[in-house]
């Protein structure tokens, strides 16, 4: 294997000698169905209070990040489910049962293929992005490719703007 992409860099308990690259990182987007965005958007952070939340499952970076801003926010989203496949916590939130979140840089990408709303986002909640190799400096050429076009392209917000209508 070349390349692992992961949301955080290599722990010490990985069994082989490793390199963490970051990529990038950016803030975080929360999302719903369209009924449940109109309910909650309004009064975005302190909506979430309460309001059912599709949690990443307990491994991740996100999580860790998601509930230290939620206990800085005093805010105490109600759990509906754990989930460690975001794609299928893409497809609950569609599908109304609650509020996800997800990277801000694939904002567009999720409302489009998920068909849901913005309920509001927080740079406060970073996500971290790593290519995770065998090698100190990445020689192999289609995995230089990726980290350098996600680096160049994907966490650069030249096509985003942050004043864009939440909706």
């Amino acid at each position: 294997m070349d390349v692992v992409i992961a949301d955080g860099p290599a722990g010490p308990g990985i069994p082989i000698r490793s390199f963490s690259h970051l990529l990038g990182e950016c803030g975080t987007t929360f999302f719903a169905a369209a009924r449940l965005a109109a309910s909650t958007r309004r009064k975005f952070p302190r909506s979430l209070d309460g309001t059912p939340f599709l949690l990443p499952g307990a491994p991740s970076a996100v999580r860790r990040a998601l509930e230290q801003w939620f206990n800085a926010q005093d805010i105490h989203p109600r759990v509906v489910a754990e989930f460690d496949d975001s794609a299928l916590a893409k497809d609950f939130g569609r599908e109304g049962m609650g509020i996800f979140a997800a990277p801000t840089v694939i904002e567009a990408e999720v409302r489009q293929q998920y068909q849901v709303r913005v309920v509001g986002r927080s740079e406060a909640v970073r996500q971290q992005f790593y290519a995770i190799s065998v090698e100190r400096k990445i020689r192999h050429p289609a995995v230089a490719a990726v980290c350098e076009a996600a680096r160049k392209d994907l966490f650069v917000y030249k096509n985003f703007d942050r004043r864009a209508k939440i909706g």
